[in-house]
């Protein structure tokens, strides 16, 4: 196992940060890290905002379920696909195809997880606030983003405080990877994995923000997740920003 590998395999995030700020040769690193990552076709559609206006940042907290590491960390940054200058060069082209919604969501993610990654090869933290879609169209108008700019997804970046989380566990390779083609769910695998995140879930310590220790197995959570996930005002969202019209 090289470096890269290690480094990848013992990901966890982290939601409690020390008051110091990240040097700037850190965060250009980041940045740089980020910004070589693949795009479709280099059309390199995302946006970076940085928010650094404490006002700002507060305001986008409040906006984003009151998480407050979006306030205590170091950096918060928001991934945002970004069709605004590809539309300037090419206004010609029609935008309102969904398969540009696709390769902006897509980049961004490519592009958010390469500044984590770059982010904790320096031994750093962070943790992803996919919140900040659930008042999307009032934080457009707080970021004063144009037409075919949408914000996806924040991040978190500081120095750690406190004990490493321990890794969460994840679904086992025979219910993530097929050969050839898809096989269907294998209950007594699932309930295997089930019981190892209850337990691991009973280890773990309760830390700030949360108060209350929740032991539950990973088919709880997604029920519960897959709920609290619905944005009916998302088709509406993205239409008015121009995407997914066709």
């Amino acid at each position: 196992m090289n470096t890269t590998i290690e480094l990848l395999s013992n990901h966890t995030t982290i939601r409690s940060f020390t008051n110091q700020p990240l040097t700037e040769e850190q965060r250009e690193a980041i940045f740089k890290a980020a910004n070589q990552t693949s795009s479709f076709s280099l059309l390199q559609a995302v946006s970076i905002i940085r928010i650094t206006d404490p006002d700002l940042r507060k305001k986008v907290m409040e906006l984003s379920a009151n998480q407050p590491y979006i306030e205590e960390a170091a950096e918060f940054w928001i991934f945002c696909a970004d069709f605004n200058r590809n539309h300037q060069i090419a206004p010609n082209v029609d935008l309102e195809y969904i398969e540009y919604l696709l390769i902006g969501t897509f980049d961004a993610g490519l592009m958010a997880q390469n500044a984590l990654t770059a982010a904790e090869s320096m031994g750093l933290g962070g943790v992803y606030i996919g919140g900040v879609r659930l008042h999307i169209t009032e934080l457009t108008e707080v970021l004063h983003l144009p037409k075919h700019v949408i914000p996806l997804v924040g991040l978190c970046i500081g120095h750690p405080a406190g004990e490493n989380p321990g890794l969460k566990p994840r679904l086992p390779q025979s219910m993530v990877m097929f050969d050839n083609q898809y096989q269907p769910l294998d209950e007594e695998t699932l309930a295997t994995y089930d019981q190892q995140m209850r337990e691991y879930y009973r280890e773990r310590p309760v830390k700030a923000p949360f108060t209350v220790k929740k032991v539950k197995g990973w088919k709880d959570h997604i029920e519960d997740h897959l709920e609290r996930s619905k944005l009916p005002f998302m088709l509406e969202y993205l239409n008015k920003q121009g995407f997914a019209k066709k």
